[in-house]
């Protein structure tokens, strides 16, 4: 399960990305100030894509649906699921494993791992909202991610990015290959 990423990539690559893609971007108001961010976590802001007459929107929105009691949720398992509506894309370049002993003493930090697109390019994250949040989808391992962890979240390939946005309602969500992504310690 996913509970922290980062994305530290300016508007003007946003952009360019999706603008390739013949998907342009537009926001409500002024340009947005996306900061570079190494750490985005449960309830924070962060910026979004969803599927447009004019291509797609950046929106800033918080991470994790509100339920009465307890956390948020902040990843939603997409096993088995369609998504008819509430798509959206969930720009990052990298996301972070913990690995180690959940009752080990908090003296004995767990290690961290950071996983970015081989290619060190952006990805996108396939995700749903609903009212004004958003949560991540996640998914059985693909082959780089199983020794870490046994889920992980939802990366689509770009070819798919216009289809995740768009009306289909079979949004097929394959696992990446192995070697789409490289893995760094951290701690």
């Amino acid at each position: 399960m996913c509970n922290e990423y980062r994305f530290k990539q300016s508007l003007d690559r946003l952009t360019e990305t999706f603008g390739a893609l013949r998907l342009p971007l537009h926001w409500a108001g002024g340009a947005p100030n996306l900061e570079p961010r190494d750490s985005i976590r449960p309830t924070d802001l962060a910026p979004i894509l969803v599927g447009s007459a004019q291509g797609c929107e950046l929106q800033q929105l918080r991470w994790g649906f509100a339920r009465p009691q307890g956390g948020p949720v902040i990843n939603f398992r997409s096993d088995g699921r369609r998504f008819p509506t509430g798509r959206c894309l969930i720009p990052a370049d990298g996301f972070y494993k913990f690995t180690g002993d959940k009752a080990a003493p908090k003296t004995q930090k767990k290690s961290k791992w950071l996983f970015t697109a081989a290619d060190g390019d952006l990805f996108c994250i396939a995700g749903l909202i609903r009212d004004d949040r958003f949560t991540m989808l996640t998914m059985e391992p693909g082959p780089d991610i199983a020794p870490y962890h046994n889920r992980q979240i939802v990366i689509l390939p770009r070819a798919q990015w216009a289809d995740w946005l768009g009306p289909s309602p079979e949004a097929v969500i394959p696992a990446l290959p192995a070697g789409s992504l490289a893995v760094t310690q951290i701690r």
